[in-house]
């Protein structure tokens, strides 16, 4: 179970860092060009796009860093908790923009970090 909980954590820590850095440095425009399952940051504001690309590293970083320098690794679980709450939200979003194969996608995801949070609060946790 470990095993399977770093390699989820490594792997979606790797997706919200390249998603954050996304939010972070790339216009909202340019992103909306890149392809129709982009179009959903029209409906943002710049300021909003780049703190939810914050949260994303912030999160990213909080999956991992913790248990590897074994400094306060609850926050391990904590950031997979805020993790799942951002995916919730994307979910609710494609789901109202009327984007279900992107919502099964972003689903996908909440479902992953979902097992992160549950796995570091209950199954195997770094503290006993």
């Amino acid at each position: 179970m470990n095993v399977a909980l770093w390699i989820t954590a490594g792997l979606m820590a790797a997706v919200y860092l390249f998603s954050g850095f996304g939010k972070l440095f790339i216009p909202r425009e340019k992103m909306a060009a890149m392809n129709d399952a982009a179009r959903w940051v029209l409906d943002f504001r710049p300021g909003a796009l780049k703190t939810i690309g914050t949260f994303e590293i912030l999160g990213a970083m909080g999956l991992i860093l913790p248990a590897i320098l074994d400094i306060a690794p609850i926050l391990v679980p904590v950031a997979a908790t805020g993790l799942t709450l951002i995916m919730t939200g994307a979910v609710i979003l494609r789901i109202r923009r009327g984007e279900t194969k992107v919502a099964l996608v972003d689903g996908g995801y909440l479902v992953l970090i979902g097992f992160v949070a549950i796995g570091r609060f209950a199954l195997e946790p770094f503290t006993g």
